[in-house]
This record gives structure tokens, C-alpha cells and sequence, in this order.
């Protein structure tokens, strides 16, 4: 069994557990006893405040204390998290340099081609998957609609935009989905450059409307800022019991989730590959790291690498089909 997108409403429900055999015995094997000597840098692919931000700062004191080095998170942002996958694909593949980034990583290159710069299955191998949340669309407070159904009625009369983490991220190709294919709407899209900027956006009224995953809203919901009118889960989040899935307002084809993950360079040692995710999956299983994870609105992953690299590949497949669907592309 993998964690394929039908089994993340079960990481809700009870969290994943697997993958963890040999975890806490292993770390300190021979083979691997001069790695790693130097500080470890996670490339994230979008700006400070988005989930994947979050999930790497969560993640990388732990990995520190594990590893017996300093693990430091690198802020590289811009077009859709491609610009971080490019400067990893381009470092040495020691195991000191590892990327951290959103489901964008599988969406962007059917999305922009050769323009992305890398190949998900040629150019890197997947480490762990961390944490996944679905996507919500949200409003201003001052926006006076209440359900998504009141929002298509507003939006059929009044000119409108969104803010979204980038063109082509996951909670955009969801937005798209729903304004422009199901609703046939024409609700102005401005990307940001990630779900911490594009949250704001919409807290501050640049744009009445966000459309991010639900970490990037999730607080500013709690303080009234925002009002999240529907989550892309095929059920509803324990953390949002009171806003209605896509699936339950109409839309049964749409059950998006934007996930983070840990990738190294493909020619980096297995070892060291293999030491990393016991070390990441290790970390997932601290309470203290559950619980930041929880208030951040987001859900632990974890697995082994062979479920890393079948969900990946799941992920990259899924994605083509929903943006050949969508129309999107990226000239």
C-alpha cells in the first residue's frame, strides 16, 4: 500500500504511520558514519509564510538534532517553485543540498515544458513527502457572501480577481477549475509568488477573493479575517468541520491536495538517500512536530522511499491530466 491521493483523507483521520521500520535503530550505521560532516541546506521553493515554508522550518531543527548538524532552510522563489528546482537539479548531489516543494514540483512540467528546467523522474528522486492539506477558496471578510454559491451569484454581477501562490500551483489549477470551467466565469486570476503573499493579499483586500491551501488562510479564518467557503478534501478537515467540501457543493471530480516534499539531485547516493527519509520520518513521529504541524493546518505524510517514489509518479500523471484539462500552459 502507497499513499496514493485516496488515502490522504485517511492521513486526516489517523496520520501515516508507515515506513518508519528500522527509523530509530539504523541512523548511525557504519556505511554512513562520515555523513553528514557539514551543514545540510533545504532549497524551498516559494517565500517565508507559505505551507512549504512552514513545513520545512517545522522539520529542520529536528533533523538537526538527529543528524548531529546544523539543517538551515533557503528562501529561492519564483516561477512556481521552479527556480528552487533548477538551482538543486544544478548542485553537487552529496546529499548536502536538498529540495523542499509543493505539488506545483509535479504540476510544472506539464505546465511549462521544457521551460521548468528539470524532469521529476530524470533529474531527482523523491526523499519523503511531509505534509499535505487540501486547497480552499476563501474571501475577504468585507465580501458580503457567505457560501461558495452566493460567491458565483456576486461574481456574476461584479467584476472580481483572485490571488492564488502562482500560476499553475495546485490551489489555481483548483480555482480555474471551478470559476472558469464549471461556473464559465471569467474571475481575474493574479498570481503571487507563493501562498504566504497571496494570503495576505486577500487579508488586506487587494483581491476579494484566495484561492490557497488551507495553512496559508488558516489563522487569519480563525481571527475572522477571512472566510473559507469550501475545501478541496473528498471529505470535510477535522481543523475546518464547518466548511463544505467541493465534492459536497456539486463538484464530485474535484478533490485537489497540495502536498510538500523533501527531493535530492538523482545521482545523490542511495545511502545518504536512504538516511535522509528514515531521519525525516523519524522527526514526523515527534509530538512536538505533530503539533506545530496541527496548528499550521497541516497533516503529516512520512512513508518509505518506495511509497515516496509511487506516489510521486502517481502525482506527475494526475497533475498532466487536470492541466491538459484546464487549458493551462505556460508559453
Amino acid at each position: 500500500m502507497y499513499f496514493s491521493t485516496r488515502h490522504v483523507q485517511g492521513f486526516i483521520r489517523k496520520g501515516f504511520q508507515l515506513g518508519l521500520l528500522g527509523a530509530l535503530g539504523v541512523l548511525a550505521g557504519t556505511a554512513w558514519a562520515a555523513y553528514p560532516d557539514k551543514p545540510i541546506k533545504l532549497v524551498v521553493g516559494f517565500p517565508p509564510g507559505g505551507p512549504t515554508d512552514m513545513t520545512a522550518r517545522i522539520i529542520a531543527p529536528k533533523l538537526g538534532e538527529i543528524l548531529k548538524q546544523s539543517v538551515f532552510v533557503e528562501n529561492k522563489a519564483g516561477a512556481g517553485g521552479n527556480v528552487a528546482a533548477q538551482l538543486v537539479v544544478n548542485s553537487a548531489p552529496d546529499g548536502y543540498t536538498f529540495l523542499v516543494n509543493s505539488a506545483a514540483f509535479a504540476v510544472n512540467p506539464a505546465l511549462y515544458g521544457s521551460a521548468a528546467g528539470y524532469s521529476p523522474d530524470k533529474d531527482f528522486v523523491p526523499v519523503a513527502f511531509v505534509s499535505t492539506q487540501a486547497n480552499v477558496i476563501s474571501v475577504n471578510e468585507a465580501v458580503p457572501v457567505k457560501t461558495l454559491a452566493e460567491l458565483r451569484e456576486y461574481a456574476s454581477k461584479n467584476k472580481m480577481s483572485y490571488s492564488s501562490p502562482g500560476y499553475g500551483t495546485t490551489p489555481h489549477l483548483t480555482c480555474e477549475n471551478v470559476f472558469r470551467i464549471q461556473w464559465k466565469q471569467d474571475i481575474n486570476h493574479i498570481p503571487y509568488k507563493g501562498a504566504g503573499p497571496a494570503s495576505m493579499a486577500v487579508v488586506g483586500g487587494e483581491t476579494p477573493i484566495a484561492c490557497t491551501a488551507v495553512a496559508g488562510v488558516y489563522q487569519f479564518s480563525k481571527q475572522g479575517k477571512v472566510r473559507i467557503l469550501a475545501i478541496s478534501s473528498d471529505k470535510r478537515s477535522p481543523n475546518l468541520p464547518e466548511v463544505p467540501t467541493l465534492v459536497e457543493l456539486g463538484y464530485p471530480q474535484i478533490k485537489d491536495y497540495t502536498w510538500s516534499a523533501m527531493m535530492a539531485p538523482i545521482k545523490t547516493p542511495n545511502d545518504i538517500i536512504l538516511k535522509m527519509n528514515q531521519a525525516v520520518n523519524t522527526v514526523l513521529q515527534m509530538p512536538e512536530v505533530r503539533e506545530q504541524m496541527d496548528k499550521a493546518g497541516l497533516v503529516v505524510m512520512s512513508g518509505n522511499l518506495q511509497q515516496a517514489n509511487e506516489y510521486m509518479k502517481e502525482e506527475v500523471n494526475r497533475w498532466a491530466q487536470i492541466v491538459k484539462a484546464v487549458g493551462a500552459k505556460v508559453e
